[in-house]
């Protein structure tokens, strides 16, 4: 049987060589950063950078573990993931014991004093409050439903992971793929049910 083409990049990158190791990142590296970006509203450019910085640091000393069950990018963003997740946990962690908050990136430039200059075609600054809200709303929702359907939902819609991919990341055929994400997306509607439910009696535990 001819190897893939990714299985070969695999095996050059586990052999030592560096220019693998460069096809690797310059073939991934993208996505993984737009996969993060997407997982949480608070991300800043500063934040997926250094995300996808830990998540290839991972891929290095890891590699050898990847089985190939799943795709690489699939088992790439598995891993970014849980790296947001930790992200997201020591961010909480830092506000509950006072930490200086995240720089927005519509704040001035410390050396220069300029703002960024939008284009005229952006939302206005409702518009883009809403969006933030909705999303962060939405990350909250899926931290509460949790477990496979979170994954399965994030990499449906976040990394925009084919049926088929997901179908080998989670074992099961395309048409439970289909059917299990139409199960999931349904009991991330109720949890979020709950959830408006819950704030608008102002009993949302924290």
């Amino acid at each position: 049987m001819t190897e893939s083409p990714e299985n070969d990049l695999i095996a050059r990158c586990r052999r030592g060589e560096s220019p693998a190791w460069e096809e690797l990142f310059d073939q991934h590296y993208p996505a993984v950063g737009r996969y993060v970006f997407q997982l949480s509203p608070d991300f800043s450019r500063e934040d997926v950078e250094e995300i996808c910085q830990e998540v290839f640091l991972a891929v290095v000393k890891n590699l050898n573990s990847f089985q190939g069950a799943s795709s690489f990018r699939t088992w790439a963003f598995r891993i970014a993931a849980n790296k947001a997740r930790d992200a997201l946990e020591r961010r909480q962690a830092a506000k509950r014991g006072g930490g200086q908050a995240p720089i927005s990136l519509q704040s001035a430039d410390p050396e220069t004093g300029c703002a960024p200059d939008p284009p005229s075609s952006a939302p206005g600054p409702d518009q883009l409050l809403v969006r933030r809200e909705e999303a962060a709303f939405l990350r909250r929702a899926l931290d509460v439903l949790g477990g496979p359907c979170r994954d399965l939902i994030e990499l449906r819609y976040f990394g925009e992971q084919s049926y088929e991919e997901l179908a080998e990341a989670f074992e099961m055929n395309p048409k439970t793929v289909s059917s299990r994400l139409s199960k999931c997306l349904d009991r991330l509607e109720q949890v979020a049910v709950e959830m408006i439910s819950k704030e608008n009696s102002g009993t949302l535990s924290v």
